[in-house]
């Protein structure tokens, strides 16, 4: 039975991957926004905020890349929703396939086309300026962070995927994500910020794991960051990948 269904998902990862690289444009549509963001903020406003001797482009980089993956996963709910109207799950209903595996190859599909968009945005922002000393080990750490919240996130983008009624309910769930780096340690630092709102932003999972990918990347002690933005992250994707199985399940029996 595993290997039934290793062997169902890559096959399964493999057609969805031919819809992505047979349209690059959705690749390259998603790394633009956060890059004209960059942009906008290391060349607009980056000379405003202080930020202490760091590099705004050093200091901005981590948030962006969240973004980026916040863009990424809209795409991801809006192919999913597609293949749910177009009938092709029931066909695959008909065949015999472990179930699970449709899903699971839109999320690796999902994993593979952001780590793409991320890769365009860090060459970009090598080219304003940023600059990491970071080792091997700490990109690879980097690197595994934005994985897993990849996961995280596109296990939440399945269950619009698979219940909205129209494209635009399917793509709109990202739309939240993509605002909450920006109520976060992403742009400012967070005590330049009103009391109530300093609150939230240091309590919620984005600053966490910005403040952890920023210190991997200047090379300074992670401290507890690390394990709330862990905790964060496989919380939020153990919660998104039962409900989406159980929602699933739910819309094909």
């Amino acid at each position: 039975m595993t290997t039934r269904f290793f062997g169902d998902t890559a096959v399964l990862t493999g057609r969805t991957m031919r819809h992505v690289t047979r349209s690059l444009d959705t690749i390259l549509t998603v790394a633009v926004t956060p890059i004209a963001l960059m942009l906008l903020f290391v060349y607009v406003f980056g000379g405003a905020i202080r930020t202490g001797s760091q590099h705004y482009v050093n200091y901005l980089l981590p948030g962006i890349l969240l973004i980026t993956i916040g863009m990424g996963i809209s795409y991801t709910s809006l192919r999913l929703f597609t293949d749910m109207q177009s009938g092709v799950f029931e066909r695959f209903q008909s065949m015999p396939i472990a179930r699970s595996s449709v899903l699971w190859a839109h999320v690796l599909t999902s994993v593979v086309s952001n780590l793409i968009s991320l890769v365009l945005v860090v060459l970009v922002a090598l080219l304003i300026g940023f600059r990491s000393g970071a080792g091997a080990s700490a990109w690879l750490a980097v690197a595994g962070i934005l994985i897993v919240f990849t996961l995280a996130l596109t296990w939440l983008a399945v269950i619009p995927g698979l219940t909205a009624k129209t494209p635009d309910g399917a793509g709109a769930f990202a739309y939240p994500i993509v605002f909450l780096p920006f109520i976060s340690s992403a742009f400012v630092p967070t005590d330049t910020m009103p009391g109530p709102v300093r609150a939230f932003a240091d309590n919620q999972p984005v600053t966490s794991i910005v403040n952890t990918i920023r210190d991997l990347f200047a090379q300074e002690p992670v401290h507890t960051d690390i394990w709330t933005a862990l905790a964060w992250c496989v919380g939020i994707l153990i919660a998104a990948y039962g409900l989406a199985m159980a929602m699933y399940r739910r819309t094909v029996a």
